[in-house]
């Protein structure tokens, strides 16, 4: 039986450099990997998926651990942890949404200008707050509504539910990390409580970034010890969502 532990990202960037860290993000990163230490948490192996933004998580926390003298196993990358491609879905989906729908189209122009006019700056709210017409996209995505050349929602699903933590020195009852995003987190997560699919983007709507869930693994056994903790994160200004 191994304790594995789902960490989401720190906050990333503005929306068209999301896949990078803001400073604030690292912070969140270092204090997961610092609450970590303190705790006497100790890991056998630790995975993340190819973006950058769980790599630099999983490297903030890594340098907290060595920091305190201790060791981190060496990060194994896996893209079956990537998140759904959210930048490609809205290049191909909202044009589509935008010729039929004309309250979708003035709600999406509207985020687009304000998200040039805010571009540098990544406090603006329109980096960090989910629209309406991003929860339109997504559902026009996860329903198949619309053509799109890239991942659909199931084939997302089965990429996830499909990664395995082989290769690693883990014994039973050791800790696995494994860093990677707010939806691969609900699906395995939703797998766990034996939950449909529907309910993976509400359990990936409320997962704050560093946040790590715990979900213990015996042959084929998974069961939900810990969702969406973040004891590190003991203030307001330090709990985001994107």
């Amino acid at each position: 039986m191994s304790n594995v532990y789902f960490i989401r990202h720190g906050q990333a960037g503005t929306r068209e450099e999301y896949d990078s860290l803001s400073e604030l993000g690292r912070r969140q990163a270092r204090l997961l990997g610092e609450y970590l230490v303190s705790q006497g948490v100790e890991f056998a192996a630790a995975y993340a998926g190819g973006l950058s933004r769980q790599q630099q998580t999983a490297a903030e926390v890594a340098a907290a651990y060595k920091e305190a003298g201790l060791g981190f196993p060496d990060l194994s990358i896996d893209a079956g942890w990537d998140e759904f491609d959210f930048h490609h879905v809205y290049r191909e989906i909202a044009p589509l949404m935008c010729a039929d729908d004309e309250e979708f189209r003035r709600a999406h122009e509207e985020m687009l200008a304000e998200a040039s006019k805010h571009a540098d700056d990544h406090a603006a709210d329109v980096h960090r707050v989910w629209r309406a017409s991003d929860t339109k996209v997504m559902d026009a995505w996860v329903e198949g509504r619309y053509p799109y050349a890239g991942e659909s929602w199931e084939q997302f699903i089965a990429r996830v539910a499909a990664c395995r933590l082989q290769g690693t020195d883990a014994r039973p009852r050791e800790n696995v990390a494994v860093f990677t995003s707010a939806v691969p987190t609900a699906v395995w997560t939703a797998r766990a409580l034996e939950a449909s699919n529907e309910h993976i983007p509400r359990l990936a709507a409320v997962l704050l970034n560093t946040s790590y869930t715990v979900l213990r693994l015996r042959e084929e056994e998974t069961l939900l010890f810990t969702f969406n903790a973040v004891p590190h994160l003991n203030s307001p200004e330090l709990r985001t969502r994107r």
